[in-house]
């Protein structure tokens, strides 16, 4: 019984993360991907300060990311790529940890940190936990 109890509060716990995670990286990634570059300086200064096209690739990588780490899952069509969503997320922040490091933004590296965290969570849920089964 007590084992029934803890994969469901890791069910319930890993959907919250999904959640959070990937309406997060939604919204940021529509943001980078869709809101002029001018606009997008205004909350992230350094959008002007590199191509406009990695800014676009991050907003898309984003915007994807954060679509898979809910669609797959919700609609039990290969959930599998949950996981991939997941290290692709954790993946993003470590590179953007190793940039903002590299621009002296250390307040930052936190947050990075707190999403990578959440999104290894996540992966390791869905694919050792807590899979979610395909239709």
């Amino acid at each position: 019984m007590t084992t029934q109890k803890n994969n469901k509060a890791i069910h319930i716990s890993l959907w919250i993360a999904q959640g959070l995670l990937g309406a997060m990286f939604i919204m940021a990634g529509s943001m980078k991907a869709m809101q002029p570059i001018e606009a997008l300086a205004e909350m992230l200064p350094w959008a002007t300060e590199v191509p406009s096209a990695l800014v676009r690739f991050i907003g898309i990588s984003e915007l994807l990311g954060g679509t898979g780490l809910l669609l797959p899952s919700i609609f039990r069509i290969k959930p599998s790529l949950t996981v991939w969503a997941a290290i692709g997320l954790a993946i993003v922040q470590v590179l953007a940890a190793g940039f903002h490091g590299s621009r002296g933004e250390t307040e930052v590296i936190g947050m990075n940190v707190v999403l990578i965290a959440i999104a290894a969570f996540i992966a390791w849920g869905r694919s050792k936990k807590a899979p979610i089964q395909p239709k």
